[in-house]
């Protein structure tokens, strides 16, 4: 048995769901570098099917859990669930870096660990999960790779603030947030930042940091404390 075989069997084991047509979790680890000429199917169409099962999960789950909470605050919680890093950490505890199947070339430049790879590949595995065994199989292994995640989610001060305004933002439907220094003060071995974080419809608010960066997330924070979201 060669090793990426033998990934693909500790993934099937890992994911908890023993697949009636196993050419349903081949197709879902296929990256589309595979493709191009030679004509092979890849994982696209299933990624794009897997995003609408994983949003589902995850709406479903987060009603479950929090039934009192309104819809502007369960929105950055739904987006922190469904975005890019938290597929990729899905997909690392999964073990799909190995079972992928790549080109040569996206190999060699670090794909089995990118968090994109990772992230559209754990979306065709949802939907290769819930094509072969329905909705409950995908939902028992949405629960498996998931509720640490929202527990982790659910930890004051657990998510970065500025990723969280901005989740909140785009869930709606606003620009992403603009952050302007307003004022810089203090000598250079001890300065003070000043900063305003903007979110259209909403009041401006500035906070400050001993750097920029430290500004724009107590800004980010302050923000989303006035607004009721932490």
């Amino acid at each position: 048995m060669n090793a990426r075989v033998a990934a693909v069997a500790d993934l099937e084991r890992n994911l908890g769901h023993a697949f009636k047509d196993k050419k349903r979790l081949d197709l879902a680890l296929t990256h589309a570098s595979v493709g191009g000429a030679n004509r092979v199917k890849d994982n696209e169409r299933y990624e794009f099917l897997g995003d609408r099962v994983l949003g589902l999960l995850v709406a479903e789950r987060l009603m479950d859990l929090y039934p009192d909470l309104p819809e502007g605050k369960l929105t950055p919680r739904f987006h922190g669930l469904v975005d890019k890093p938290a597929c990729a950490a899905a997909a690392r505890a999964m073990g799909i870096g190995a079972a992928l199947r790549l080109s040569p070339g996206e190999t060699k430049t670090g794909g089995r660990d990118k968090d994109t790879v990772l992230a559209d590949a754990c979306e065709a595995v949802m939907a290769a999960v819930y094509l072969d065994g329905g909705l409950t199989a995908a939902r028992a292994v949405f629960r498996k790779f998931w509720d640490a995640q929202i527990e982790h989610q659910a930890t004051p001060g657990a998510r970065d603030p500025k990723s969280a305004l901005q989740a909140w933002a785009q869930g709606l439907a606003k620009p992403v947030p603009a952050y302007e220094v307003v004022k810089r003060s203090g000598p250079d071995h001890a300065p003070k930042f000043t900063v305003r974080v903007t979110v259209e419809g909403v009041e401006p608010l500035t906070a400050n940091g001993p750097s920029r960066q430290a500004a724009e997330k107590a800004a980010a924070a302050d923000l989303l404390k006035r607004e009721g979201l932490l």
